[in-house]
Formats: C-alpha cells, structure tokens, sequence
C-alpha cells in the first residue's frame, strides 16, 4: 500500500532489544490530520506514533517500525508494562465524538495487515489505548467498529453464548486473562465495554460476563513475570 514518509524526532530504541508484538490504535481528537501531524512531529510535546490515517485514507509514516514510539504512555498489556517498546501505535485521524471514516477504515485493515505479515502479531494483539490504560484513557472510542476489524481477521470478538450470571470477580478474572490489567471490576467494564459492548450500560450483566468468558477461554495470555 501506499505510504507517505512524514518523519517524526519523537522516538527512541526500543529497550532491552524487544520487537513489537503489539498492535495500539489511537484517536487523534483533534480536528484535522493535519494538526495531529504537527503535533505528533512537534519536539516539544514529545508524542508521535508509527502512523496516522486520514479520513481520506492516506497514511502517513512517521516512525520506523523498528523504533519506539511515544504513544502508549502508563499501562500494561498481559502482565507487562512499557507498551511503547512492545508495540506499534496507529493514530486515527478522528474528532472521538464522529464515526470513522470509510477510507480510513479501508486503509486501516490494509496497513494492519501488512505490520501483522512484518511482525509476529495475532488479531488478539491488536488492541485498543483504552485497553491497556483503563480509566486514563477511552481510544479508539465506542465510535469505532471493532468487529469489522474481527471480521477482517485483523482483530477478535466474543463469540454467540448464553449469558451467565453476573460476578464482579469472574469478571475481573476474564478481563485479566484475556490481557487486561489489573484494576478494579468497574474499571475495566467500562474497558471492556468501550471495544466490545459500545451500546450497553449500566451495571455488569450477563452477557458481559459470557463475552469476557470466551475471550478469555480462546485468548487467554501468559502473564509470566510483570515488568514495568
């Protein structure tokens, strides 16, 4: 696919010589492309990502893949923390409150498919800001279309099951089993709910707990030894 080269200073080696195995989507909340450019680019605010996409679907590089980028911030993600060297950041061009853009969309699915043939990242890897920073952060948002992602082959879903009863600390052990930190039950709901259960509210229910039991079931990580 098509790339534009639009070089960001805000990057480093990744430490320990770790190489991603993760994928980060972002939302930019910002009004344009071109001001998340500028800002992702600006020395002086000390973020950037690998990639942007504008809403017309034109992807813009600035970081190597190789490199760390600034873009994860604090959070884990199975046990682990420093995602900024364990991962590649995508930055969707979006205000947080609009639907995504078809083109970016499109372009998307093409570009993870590529850093997913490059990289030894699963679907599972591919996950959200909100997921690995529950309660800091809430991109890509519930505005963003996680299952045609899973559709696509480049994300996951829940698979069709009955609901169960509902249980606080099952939950919270689903949660944790399928990647997510570890934090307080209600939490990581409104995580969970954000990617997979955009329309719910309310207190935990059933079918939260039926979603968060096959994800954990089909996906379950290794947590090994917690690093900050």
């Amino acid at each position: 696919m098509a790339v534009t080269p639009h070089p960001s200073p805000n990057f480093g080696p990744r430490r320990g010589g770790v190489k991603p195995g993760l994928i980060v989507l972002h939302y930019t909340a910002m009004a344009t492309a071109d001001a998340a450019l500028a800002r992702l680019s600006d020395p002086a605010h000390e973020v950037s990502a690998h990639y942007l996409i504008a809403p017309d679907g034109e992807v813009f590089a600035l970081v190597p893949e190789a490199e760390r980028a600034w873009h994860a911030g604090a959070g884990d993600w199975a046990g682990a923390g420093d995602v900024n060297s364990r991962s590649i950041g995508i930055e969707l061009a979006n205000d947080g409150a609009s639907p995504f853009a078809q083109p970016l969309m499109e372009a998307l699915i093409a570009l993870l498919r590529e850093v997913m043939a490059r990289w030894p990242i699963r679907p599972q890897d591919v996950i959200a800001h909100s997921d690995l920073a529950p309660g800091r952060k809430s991109d890509p948002g519930r505005r963003f279309d996680w299952r045609r992602l899973a559709l696509e082959g480049v994300a996951v879903w829940p698979g069709p099951a009955a609901a169960l009863k509902a249980d606080a600390q099952a939950f919270r052990r689903a949660a944790m089993a399928f990647g997510y930190p570890d934090l307080d039950c209600d939490i990581l709901l409104e995580a969970y709910r954000q990617r997979f259960r955009p329309w719910a509210r309310g207190p935990l229910d059933g079918w939260d707990m039926a979603g968060a039991a096959d994800l954990a079931r089909r996906f379950a990580v290794d947590r090994g030894d917690a690093s900050a």
